[in-house]
């Protein structure tokens, strides 16, 4: 999660919040496997998008989840912008959306890539 964080950073994307669900759980007294969310955005993405229909903001701002297995693995998953648009209708807005999704396809790449 550190290093997505430092991409979305670096990028100059704002990050809103880091919620950690195992510490959660853990103050609950419950077992949980690293499990992060972190929740970040930038204003000129996501507002083109709330102007073609402003219930994506439910789904706004972006999210990616960091979590490690039963064996182990580390993995990161968020929602693919794609999939965001066909459920907003967003298809008006469909050069924003592309570039929202290669966006977070390269903060992925980028933080899941050993340095």
């Amino acid at each position: 999660m550190d290093r997505l964080a430092a991409e979305v950073t670096a990028k100059g994307i704002t990050i809103f919040a880091r919620v950690d669900h195992a510490a959660g759980a853990a103050s609950v007294g419950m077992p949980l496997r690293p499990t992060e969310l972190l929740v970040f955005g930038n204003a000129r993405a996501g507002t083109p998008l709330m102007q073609v229909d402003q219930a994506v903001g439910i789904d706004l701002p972006l999210k990616a989840l960091v979590y490690q297995d039963a064996e182990g693995k580390v993995w990161l998953s968020y929602n693919d912008p794609g999939w965001l648009a066909r459920r907003h209708g967003l298809g008006s807005a469909a050069s924003n959306v592309a570039a929202m999704t290669a966006g977070l396809a390269e903060l992925a790449h980028q933080a899941t890539t050993p340095a």
